[in-house]
């Protein structure tokens, strides 16, 4: 049951990713770097963040200690992306998102309810910054998670600031509601 309901959530949090990733393919250049005193200080900035952080989670699930994001400066938060070879595009973040969803989806697929009480440890670049923590594999997965919704809800919020008409749905039950009606619509003889 366990691992059925992460999978879902994660199921939830990558449809989710992608609403935000189309809202912000709206947008000038100049909406999606305009300063915010919320989230990480833009859409830009917290779309970023919302990607390494995903990023660095499921390097600590693979076994790396010390994930960072290429082009993050270590020891910063995720997605501060102050280092060489960062990115630069919308284009691209889209494109490294997409691969990333797969690997979480392979990663996904193979996880088992023994493995969930595991002990995963990563140095921490937040809370206890610079310590190496240990952590439950089902803590974490329920983590990122619910950071990526509150990272969403603060998106969604510069989003209105900035007058968005159709803001992208953010629901699980709307996601629910969503597949139940396509499921409908297979099911109907035409």
């Amino acid at each position: 049951m366990a691992v059925h309901t992460i999978a879902r959530l994660h199921e939830h949090r990558r449809w989710v990713n992608q609403g935000l990733l189309d809202a912000a393919e709206a947008l000038s250049e100049t909406q999606l770097h305009q300063s915010f005193s919320i989230g990480q200080g833009s859409i830009w900035r917290s779309l970023v963040h919302l990607y390494a952080a995903e990023y660095v989670w499921l390097e600590a699930l693979q076994g790396n200690e010390s994930p960072v994001l290429p082009g993050d400066l270590a020891e910063a938060l995720p997605g501060n992306q102050q280092g060489e070879g960062g990115i630069r595009s919308l284009e691209e973040l889209k494109q490294k998102w997409n691969a990333q969803e797969q690997r979480w989806i392979e990663y996904l697929d193979q996880l088992s309810a023994e493995r969930l009480d595991d002990l995963v440890c990563k140095l921490s670049t937040s809370s206890g910054k610079g310590r190496i923590h240990q952590t439950r594999r089902e803590d974490i997965l329920l983590h990122v998670c619910t950071h990526a919704q509150y990272t969403t809800a603060q998106v969604v919020n510069m989003l209105r600031q900035l007058d968005v008409v159709t803001l992208p749905a953010t629901m699980l039950i709307t996601l629910a509601r969503t597949q139940m009606a396509s499921q409908t619509d297979l099911d109907q003889p035409t």
